[in-house]
């Protein structure tokens, strides 16, 4: 009789518990009320660059749409993988964001051997801005365009600074020379403000770098510009030809700066990111930020970030192979 009655009350037992469990697990599944603390942004450069900067205006106004301190932490060295293996080894429970650039595509193929994978270790989260890259020399220099250059390329040796083997401006090079059948001497600097000043003092003759780092100079009439990397001209350098326009067609190659997360962040977090993101970049106060240093806002879904960088970590370790590029 005790044993029939036990049995009797096993099904009602069942059903209770099926709720709670149930409940158990989408309690795992969904994060709390998040940020419940501090979010911090891994920067893996030094200060006062483009990618330090709009890292920078991210936080500031993240800490307000999302109700917690929004900290940058730069992390710089060995090409940005400090910065990154640290952000990719973290918990992702969205309390780390990196400042991610397109120097994650590139990586995976300039360091084999890395301990984790630029690509594959991070959700994207935002493409916040486009940087397009641009070839310039002294305004009192002979070339008046692309194919000047070119011409003075062939004819003698002619030194073009970037921000180092491997940068974005360095692999787009190659493609320019490749396309022109000219070369080049490449001298790559850690950082491109090395190399900006050197082309003022009139060591180099060219400098191929992001186009936020020289903007100013432009404008200025201390430098010209001879193409910009991006399918259109941008709004800020209206006056500077294409690539395509300078006569080196299908290299368009753009940066970014953005940001990502750890792999398997929760995708909720992910989505409200990179909305506030879209948010804050369409405030005219950081839009006319963006715009001065030369680059542009971008809105679109993490996903889109996600096959950009699958698609560029293909497309330049194919330039890495067949120019034989080393990292410092």
């Amino acid at each position: 009789m005790h044993r029939r009655s036990l049995l009797a009350l096993l099904p009602a037992a069942a059903l209770a518990a099926r709720p709670a469990a149930a409940w158990t697990a989408r309690a795992q599944s969904k994060p709390a009320a998040w940020p419940e603390n501090p979010v911090r942004i891994i920067v893996p450069v030094a200060t006062g660059g483009s990618q330090d900067i709009v890292a920078r205006l991210l936080a500031r106004h993240l800490t307000d749409a999302l109700g917690q301190n929004v900290v940058v932490e730069n992390q710089p060295g060995a090409g940005s993988n400090i910065g990154y293996e640290h952000a990719a080894r973290s918990k992702p429970d969205g309390y780390t964001l990196l400042a991610g650039s397109d120097s994650l595509s590139i990586n995976k193929a300039l360091f084999p051997r890395l301990r984790f994978d630029p690509v594959a270790d991070f959700a994207p989260v935002a493409r916040a801005v486009r940087v397009p890259q641009i070839l310039v020399v002294r305004a009192d220099h002979p070339a008046r365009s692309l194919e000047d250059f070119l011409r003075l390329a062939r004819g003698g040796p002619v030194a073009v600074g970037t921000p180092g083997n491997g940068s974005l401006a360095h692999l787009l090079g190659e493609v320019v020379q490749e396309a022109a059948e000219a070369r080049w001497t490449h001298a790559p600097y850690r950082g491109g403000a090395l190399a900006v000043n050197d082309l003022l003092g009139g060591s180099l003759q060219g400098v191929l770098i992001n186009i936020g780092a020289v903007t100013e100079h432009v404008r200025a009439g201390r430098l010209r510009g001879l193409f910009v990397s991006s399918g259109r001209r941008t709004l800020a350098l209206p006056q500077v030809p294409t690539l395509a326009e300078a006569g080196i067609r299908d290299a368009e190659a753009v940066g970014w700066h953005g940001l990502v997360a750890p792999a398997g962040t929760d995708p909720a977090i992910v989505s409200r990111v990179n909305a506030e993101t879209a948010r804050v970049l369409a405030r005219p106060d950081v839009a006319e930020r963006v715009a001065a240093l030369g680059m542009e806002p971008v809105e679109e879904p993490p996903e889109a970030l996600g096959a950009l960088i699958r698609a560029d970590a293909e497309r330049w370790a194919a330039v890495v192979r067949r120019a034989r590029i080393q990292p410092d």
